[in-house]
């Protein structure tokens, strides 16, 4: 998750919401990414959906199975279709988010699947990181 927190720090210094994530299998380091929405201007550019993207073509399947994807935030219902279809075995997120998080709160989009997945994992930290973000959003 320290290696995700490492990309959200990344996203902040680019002034992108600090979204990291890190796609893992069998206990080695696939691919790392942040949010990139600004950069790219394209809003489906969030962290998980590169990640994965990014994993699909590093590995060169179809699929992930196997794979564990670690996120800072409690992913939105895109980047939840996403990871569903991507097939990761386990999914551990940082923050949650009460108001677009999609898998311990509103719809639970993954509830009813294989894929593992657990949230508030060094849920201070990564909350802090976007807290500070909007603040000073917010007060310039």
């Amino acid at each position: 998750m320290q290696r995700a927190i490492d990309e959200a720090k990344k996203a902040y210094a680019m002034n992108e919401v600090p979204v990291g994530a890190v796609l893992v299998k069998d206990d080695k380091l696939i691919t790392t990414a942040h949010n990139l929405m600004h950069a790219t201007k394209n809003p489906l550019s969030h962290a998980e959906y590169l990640v994965l993207t990014q994993g699909l073509e590093i590995l060169g399947e179809n699929h992930l199975r196997g794979c564990t994807l670690y996120v800072t935030l409690e992913p939105c219902c895109m980047c939840a279709g996403a990871i569903e279809l991507s097939g990761i075995t386990s999914l551990y997120f940082g923050a949650y988010d009460l108001k677009m998080g999609q898998i311990d709160n509103h719809h639970q989009v993954l509830k009813h699947t294989k894929i593992q997945a657990s949230g508030g994992f060094y849920e201070n930290e990564c909350a802090a990181l976007l807290k500070n973000f909007f603040k000073e959003k917010r007060s310039t």
